[in-house]
């Protein structure tokens, strides 16, 4: 089964680079965007099993990690940006956030972090 993902960020460039680290790594990019509203519905209709969306898009005050999390509980969101401090991660986490990607992009260092996140949550359920 090939996971799905949806990707959100404003920057055209981000997106082009994300969705080329995540194909090459064997995802199905089944949309991408530029506002969380927009990546909303992209998540509504395709389900995805990855959520990538910026920190900028993450803070707009739409709440989309929270609307994620009420509608579609197991897609994974992943918050990508290029400062993360710890004040930023651990209100992203609170919120619903699962996983960070830190720009600029390194194709390993993305693919492994998905991966990680992706076993610890599998490890997490299967003890519950």
């Amino acid at each position: 089964m090939t996971l799905k993902a949806v990707i959100v960020d404003s920057n055209a460039i981000s997106r082009g680079l994300l969705n080329t680290v995540l194909t090459d790594g064997g995802y199905e990019v089944a949309g991408q965007t530029h506002t969380s509203l927009l990546g909303y519905a992209l998540a509504q209709k395709h389900r995805p099993h990855i959520f990538c969306i910026a920190r900028e898009q993450v803070e707009d005050g739409h709440d989309v990690v929270e609307q994620l999390r009420a509608h579609l509980p197991k897609t994974l969101i992943f918050m990508v940006s290029g400062t993360l401090d710890a004040p930023a991660v651990q209100a992203a986490l609170a919120r619903g956030v699962q996983g960070f990607i830190v720009k600029p992009f390194k194709a390993e260092t993305v693919l492994r972090t998905i991966r990680t996140t992706v076993l610890n949550i599998v490890r997490q359920h299967r003890a519950t």
